[in-house]
C-alpha cells in the first residue's frame, strides 16, 4: 500500500471490477482515458487476469477516505534504460478538480523512482486534456513532443502529447 497526502494506492481486487465497468462506460471519462468503447464485466475480468500475470505491469486501485475512486499504474516498457509509462484516472467525477490527480501522480512517480529504480517515467495525453496537462506540469513532467493525429476517437483524429520526468528532476523537486 502506498500513501500519498490524501490518497492511498492499493492492489486492485476482483470486487473492484464493477466500479471499473461503470467508470469505463462514462463518456466524460472516455473522452480522455481508457478504451474507445465501454467494457463489460467479463472484459474487465479478462483485463484483471492479464495484468496480474504480466510482470511489466503494476496497477493500483486509488482510494480516498477508504473509498475506491480510480486507478493508476506503471508499464515497465524499457528495462535496459529503466523506463516506464504511467497512467491514472479518477472515476468519480465529483472528485475532479480537487488536486487528487497530482497526489496520485506524485505517489506513483515517487514509488517508481524510489522503489523500482526507474530513470525516466513518461506519459501520453490528448492535447485537448488541458486539466490533465496542468496537473502533470505541476508534478514536474515536461513536454517532449507531439504525435500528430495519432489516435482516432469520437469521430476525429487527436494529437497526443508525450511528457516525461527524469529521476534527477524528481529528486530536485523533493
Amino acid at each position: 500500500m502506498l500513501k500519498g497526502k490524501r490518497v492511498v494506492l492499493r492492489p486492485i481486487e476482483a470486487p473492484d471490477l464493477p466500479a471499473y465497468v461503470r467508470w469505463m462506460a462514462d463518456t466524460d471519462l472516455l473522452a480522455y482515458f481508457g478504451f474507445y468503447r465501454p467494457m463489460n464485466l467479463a472484459q474487465e475480468q479478462a483485463w484483471y487476469d492479464r495484468q496480474n500475470q504480466d510482470p511489466d505491469v503494476i496497477n493500483f486501485a486509488v482510494e480516498l477516505d477508504g473509498h475506491h475512486i480510480g486507478g493508476t499504474g506503471l508499464h515497465l516498457h524499457d528495462h535496459k534504460n529503466q523506463g516506464a509509462e504511467v497512467g491514472l484516472f479518477i472515476g468519480e467525477k465529483d472528485l475532479w478538480n480537487q488536486g487528487l490527480g497530482q497526489d496520485i501522480l506524485r505517489t506513483i512517480v515517487d514509488y517508481g523512482f524510489a522503489q523500482l529504480n526507474l530513470h525516466r517515467i513518461c506519459l501520453r495525453v490528448f492535447s485537448e486534456n488541458t486539466r490533465g496537462i496542468r496537473a502533470y506540469e505541476k508534478v514536474g513532467f515536461v513536454h517532449e513532443g507531439r504525435f500528430r493525429e495519432a489516435e482516432w476517437r469520437h469521430g476525429r483524429w487527436h494529437d497526443l502529447l508525450l511528457m516525461s520526468i527524469l529521476r534527477q528532476e524528481w529528486e530536485a523537486r523533493r
